[in-house]
Order: structure tokens, then sequence, then C-alpha cells
């Protein structure tokens, strides 16, 4: 099965996933799976490898590859601020069944993945998953491709349209730290269902008129000049420097064409 990621960028299904144990950095709201356990191993990872990742300003999910083999060394996925509605949630479907297995780049090039913008909670939160918009509900799923243990890929119309995280709450962890191997207790279940309750934004509060702290457009609807409107966001940006995962800025990685 072939995949499109990016418009044109295209990746062959292969059979094997990674090996690598999933980490739920839920402070950072990512889930990263790769080798690296520091800083310094991850700039080297990313020196060593091609595909969508973090720049300064900008922050894409993440597919890294090697650049002997294209294979699929590594993902991270961040999760969206904002939960769908609870009958949208409800549509997410359980089938196809989850495939393991991996990837392999047809080129050896730079992509940018989009983040998923909806948060489909499952009862529990037995299962988080994340989708690129609400619509990819209103047509079956064409497969899920189980690229880690937990971890799977959407496909729609050969097209990767979000991501899945079932049982998140073994995977918790911060930063770089392996998460805890004991399975979770129902109260750490419920501390996190509470947690995920704060720092994401029910649908329902979308397109909320002014509020507390939200004030409204000014007079006439016209844009206030001291509040430049936001464009898209340009899909490549100069490599200016890297966020380090769980922390600050650190140097650029300088990769190689």
């Amino acid at each position: 099965m072939r995949l499109t990621l990016d418009g044109d960028w295209t990746a062959t299904v292969t059979d094997e996933p990674l090996r690598s144990t999933p980490r739920f950095d839920f402070p950072g709201q990512c889930v990263r799976i790769a080798e690296y356990a520091d800083v310094e191993g991850w700039q080297r990872f990313l020196g060593e490898t091609f595909g969508s990742q973090e720049w300064l300003w900008d922050a894409p999910d993440e597919l890294r590859f090697d650049r002997a083999g294209r294979e699929l060394v590594g993902a991270g996925f961040r999760l969206p601020y904002e939960c769908a509605a609870a009958e949208d949630s409800a549509r997410v479907p359980v089938t196809p069944a989850i495939r393991p297995g991996g990837l392999r780049a047809d080129e050896a090039r730079d992509f940018r993945l989009d983040v998923a913008t909806e948060l489909c909670r499952a009862t529990g939160d037995t299962e988080l998953t994340c989708l690129r918009d609400v619509d990819v509900l209103d047509e079956p799923l064409e497969a899920r491709i189980g690229i880690a243990s937990d971890v799977a890929l959407l496909v729609q119309h050969g097209t990767v349209v979000g991501w899945s995280l079932t049982d998140p709450v073994r995977y918790l962890t911060t930063g770089f730290a392996a998460p805890y191997p004991a399975s979770p207790s129902p109260a750490v279940r419920s501390l996190f269902s509470e947690c995920l309750d704060l720092v994401t934004q029910p649908a329902a509060r979308r397109g909320a008129g002014p509020g507390p702290g939200r004030p409204g457009p000014p007079a006439g609807g016209r844009p206030d000049p001291a509040r430049p409107a936001r464009g898209p966001a340009p899909r490549r940006r100069p490599a200016l420097a890297h966020r380090q995962p769980g922390g600050g800025l650190s140097e650029s990685v300088t990769q190689e064409p």
C-alpha cells in the first residue's frame, strides 16, 4: 500500500513497525516514538534522518526516515487542543483492524506533516483519535497502520488523515524518560481524564462570542490595525533553531540536502 502524506510526498507500507515504546509526554502533549534518550541523541537523530520535523515557529507532526534505507525510524505527534463534540467522537470507526507495519519513503526528501486539529476521546479515554478534521468521519477508513505499539496511522483514500493512541495512560511520561512499566491504577486513569478536561477546549466553545478575556472585534467588523491578520502558514520555513522536547531552544542542526 502506498500512502500520501504531503501533497505529492508518498511512502510505501512495509511489514516492520517501530520497536521503540511510545512516550506520551503529557505536559508537552506530544507522543514520541524513537530511540534517543537525551537532547544530544535527539540532535544527532535529526541530523542523520530526513522527513517532517519541528522548526522554530513551526511545529508539524514528525515522521523521520533513515537516509540509507529510507525506512521509518521515528515519529512524533502533537495532541490537538480542541476536543471534537461527543457525537463526533462516537462516530469514530472501530474498523478496519490495525495492521502492524512501517513505512519506506519513496524518495529521500523532506516534507511537512500537518498536525491534527480534532481530538476524539473514547469513553474513559481508553483511546485518543486525532483527525485532520471531522469530515474524515463522513466516510469509512481504508486502513489503520500500526507503526508502533498502540500507535496507528489512519488512512482514507490513500492519504494519512490522522492517528490514534490506544490506552494512552500506559505511556505517560515527561521529557525523555521511559514510561512507568506497571499498569496504571484506576485512580491514575481517572486523574488523567480530569487533566485532559483541563488542557483541551470543548468543541462547544469554538466560535464563542466575546467573554472574559476575549475582546470582541472592533466596531464595523474591521480588523484592529494593532493586531495584524494571520495568513496561512507557509509550507516551509528556514531552519533557524530547534525546540528541545519538553524544553527550550537549542542550536540549529544543519541538514544535508
